[in-house]
């Protein structure tokens, strides 16, 4: 994919706000009283109403999970109790870490406070059920610096352990030449952020805009900033990327590096791994946790013959999930699983014939998923 290419102007520096230096202190507690009105009568307020502990929690190689936000069928209501019980789902199947406020997650249709209540609840669920050791990244993406950071420190209040964040793009054509606009965007962000900064490199969300390895490698040197997550498929910058910051490490421990790079999708798990990548985030191992995990596991183990037999049918199952996109994963789960149900408005419900289609594109990743 071509490096992305900011077209020339004059930018403005940040403001004093975006400089400000940000101190956490051990705890922090999300009032909910504000909250219950807002989210209606699915919402749980014990979600909230504990402290939150802050932990280090340190991120290494496997599968990370960008999760689903659940919604009442009627209402659409946020679904606190289901948006638990499938974190712990994902958990149990022994994936690595938790996302919430991706793409999958529906961050666009939240507000402020519902995307504070989906992370609080997840923290809760994993805490509860033995998994406290597990880090949830948190998507904290926006158009502003200022709102970027501000989504940083809330995700640090209710539970997050790492911000992904997406460079702007809105006013991309007015950006500063050589990509300087996105260098001081994403160190703005990681100089205010109390939690530590994933890059998000996803073309497709922001208007075609790809950041190049070049400037991934650059911001990789930032203290603040320890990975980065590749939706844009590219194996050669996911390995010129691997390469570099291998180099800038100290001791450079593959078990945990320093800067973690992850793939963006499912289907290229191999190959990632097979340059050098640490694993995957990918929006499939909501349906087929176990499936991710086995063909990543098989490839460690020097099985290559199998991981690649498993990679095939993870990858066939990724492209119904990519062409049904989040419409068709929560059809997918609700067929399969018994729960998902609908997306937010405007986003539309799925036709019988649709439903029935995503479950047979997703039925041999099923069977392999409860073979394992």
């Amino acid at each position: 994919m071509a490096p992305h290419n900011d077209s020339s102007s004059a930018e403005t520096s940040t403001n004093g706000f975006n400089r400000m230096a940000f101190q956490p202190s051990g705890s922090s507690s999300l009032t909910a009283e504000d909250l219950t009105a807002e989210l209606g009568s699915s919402y749980d307020s014990s979600s909230l109403d504990a402290p939150i502990t802050h932990v280090k929690r340190p991120l290494g190689p496997g599968v990370y999970v960008p999760t689903m936000c659940f919604f009442d069928k009627e209402t659409e209501d946020v679904d606190t109790a289901t948006i638990a019980c499938h974190a712990v789902r994902l958990a149990r199947a022994g994936v690595t870490g938790l996302a919430t406020q991706g793409s999958n997650g529906e961050a666009v249709h939240l507000t402020h406070s519902e995307r504070q209540v989906v992370t609080a609840t997840t923290r809760k669920a994993l805490n509860e059920a033995g998994f406290s050791h597990m880090p949830i990244i948190v998507g904290c993406g926006a158009q502003s610096t200022r709102e970027a950071i501000l989504l940083c420190r809330q995700a640090w209040q209710a539970g997050g352990d790492y911000a992904l964040v997406l460079p702007p793009s809105y006013y991309a054509p007015l950006f500063a030449p050589s990509s300087q606009t996105i260098l001081e965007f994403f160190n703005a962000v990681a100089d205010a952020s109390p939690i530590p900064v994933i890059i998000y490199n996803y073309p497709g969300a922001v208007n075609g805009m790809d950041m190049s390895s070049d400037i991934i490698v650059q911001l990789a040197q930032h203290p603040n900033i320890v990975g980065v997550k590749l939706t844009c498929g590219n194996t050669g910058k996911l390995n010129r990327v691997v390469a570099a910051t291998r180099k800038l490490a100290k001791e450079y421990d593959p078990k945990k590096p320093d800067f973690l790079v992850l793939a963006g999708s499912a289907d290229f798990s191999i190959q990632a791994l097979a340059a050098g990548g640490h694993g995957i985030l990918a929006g499939l191992a909501n349906i087929a946790p176990k499936a991710c995990i086995k063909t990543i596991e098989l490839w460690n183990q020097g099985k290559h013959t199998e991981a690649q037999e498993m990679q095939e049918v993870v990858s066939q199952g990724d492209w119904i999930a990519i062409q049904g996109g989040v419409v068709g994963v929560k059809a997918g789960l609700e067929e399969w699983a018994g729960y998902g149900g609908y997306c937010r408005s405007p986003l539309p419900r799925p036709t019988p014939e649709q439903a029935q289609n995503w479950k047979n594109g997703f039925k041999d990743l099923i069977l392999l998923e409860k073979s394992l």
